[in-house]
């Protein structure tokens, strides 16, 4: 099965943003984005998508993968480094 991965955390890891600092910026309640981040939602918002495009100057392209649910298995099990 697939889901939708919205590459938030890369995008404030590579433009050196916290999550306090971007949730400030874009009035956004920290819950309800750190569940963007995780991936741990049903719907998107099309706002926020706007938003974080806007935010990160990127096409919707840049922020939004499809991803198989195995791609998360090997993060979800630990591993080395973790």
């Amino acid at each position: 099965m697939k889901h939708l991965h919205i590459r938030i955390t890369d995008l404030l890891e590579e433009n050196g943003i916290s999550k306090t600092r971007i949730c400030k910026d874009l009035d956004l309640q920290r819950g309800n984005f750190n569940r963007y981040c995780r991936d741990d939602f049903q719907r998107v918002d099309a706002g926020l998508i706007l938003k974080l495009c806007d935010y990160f100057h990127c096409e919707i392209s840049d922020l939004l993968e499809i991803r198989d649910d195995t791609d998360i298995v090997p993060a979800l099990k630990g591993g080395p480094g973790d």
